[in-house]
């Protein structure tokens, strides 16, 4: 199967690159580089935590409502990036819902508290309840649920499938997930500035409005997925109907600042 636009990953400055699109139904319209090479995800590895914890909430373990993280803030906080700790130090910088701080540290806490009420440690959690279900062997995390994911193009085709035609969630949970929580917040997307607003929905970024952004220009507003600093990324067009994953072994920098939004424009182009 191919797609001639995902050759252009060819023309990437790294070492290693993999790409697919799928469409919702689970239909790879096609795939380019070594998809079955196991990359570090970065921050791609939220999408998966907060499936996780979305789980979690529907199997009656946790509330979206619930408190959790710093004083005032809930699970949907720390799912929003709005709980108020800073991006990587378990400290409270603003109150919770006041501003879209991008914190590693909240998707840390927000691991912590499903272990609690599951009691089950949190990546054990996400294997039993997201990697298993989906066939995604190849995928593991072994330290924090915000960035120590590793996976593979072909398990991430799976998950991407699993956003556009959720089995393992109500669809209306993961409709609450593309939706934007906390309207109007302003922050910092990180490599991109500050935006205003600074959409999310749980742990998902909206793409809306935002310029510049690491998706295409002609990707729809209603584009959502994330990127990681491994040089990684994932996005699910609705208007498009597909999916798309791309995996690298370079950091994140001007070289994917400026080669992403060609390439997702090149294969929305032609799909």
């Amino acid at each position: 199967m191919s797609l001639q636009s995902l050759a252009l990953i060819e023309n990437w400055p790294v070492p290693t690159a993999a790409a697919a699109v799928v469409r919702a139904g689970g239909t790879v319209l096609g795939t380019h580089g070594p998809t079955d090479h196991r990359f570090p995800l970065a921050s791609v590895t939220k999408p998966l935590a907060a499936y996780a914890a979305l789980v979690a909430y529907e199997e009656g373990a946790i509330e979206l409502d619930e408190p959790a993280g710093p004083p005032g803030a809930t699970v949907r906080h720390l799912l929003a990036h709005t709980s108020g700790l800073a991006f990587d130090e378990h400290r409270v910088t603003a109150p919770p819902g006041q501003r879209r701080l991008y914190s590693n540290a909240g998707f840390e806490q927000l691991g912590d508290h499903v272990a609690k009420a599951t009691e089950i440690p949190f990546m054990e959690y996400l294997r039993q309840a997201v990697l298993d279900p989906l066939g995604m062997t190849s995928t593991s995390l072994d330290g924090s649920p915000a960035k120590d994911g590793v996976s593979t193009v072909d398990d991430l085709v799976r998950f991407a499938a699993e956003l556009q035609a959720p089995r393992l969630l109500d669809p209306r949970t993961v409709a609450e997930a593309m939706t934007v929580q906390y309207p109007g917040t302003k922050g910092v997307l990180p490599g991109y500035g500050h935006q205003n607003p600074n959409d999310w929905g749980l742990g998902l970024e909206i793409r809306d409005s935002k310029s510049p952004h690491w998706t295409g220009s002609s990707s729809s507003p209603r584009s959502f997925g994330h990127f990681g600093q491994s040089g990684t990324f994932l996005w699910v067009d609705p208007v498009a109907g597909a999916a798309c994953v791309a995996l690298t072994d370079r950091a994140f920098g001007p070289w994917a600042v400026e080669a992403w939004p060609p390439f997702t424009d090149a294969v929305l182009a032609e799909i």
